[in-house]
């Protein structure tokens, strides 16, 4: 079971671009992005999406899939951690 993944935004933030020492607004421009839609990011914030995945992938920080799939766990966890409205099935038993 998973337990409480971090965002993806902190993994970028605490092992890129503090390891690269690179700040937010230089990292930013690197990956053709606003400062501030970055830091929302990093800061947990915002999600990692589809098209920011790709341009890491591009800046040689890991895969797109692999962001993707970190954003996805995380999404999955704090979705699972409110009550969920009752749902019911969409067909009946198959026999």
């Amino acid at each position: 079971m998973m337990h409480n993944p971090p965002h993806p935004g902190g993994i970028l933030k605490d092992e890129v671009l503090a390891r690269l020492n690179l700040s937010v607004t230089e990292a930013a421009s690197r990956l053709a992005m606003s400062r501030v839609a970055l830091s929302r990011v990093l800061n947990g914030k915002a999600a990692i999406s589809p098209d920011l995945a790709v341009r890491l992938e591009e800046a040689g920080v890991s895969t797109a899939r692999a962001w993707l799939s970190m954003q996805a766990n995380y999404d999955l966890w704090q979705a699972k951690q409110h009550r969920q409205p009752a749902v019911r099935a969409l067909q009946g038993r198959v026999a």
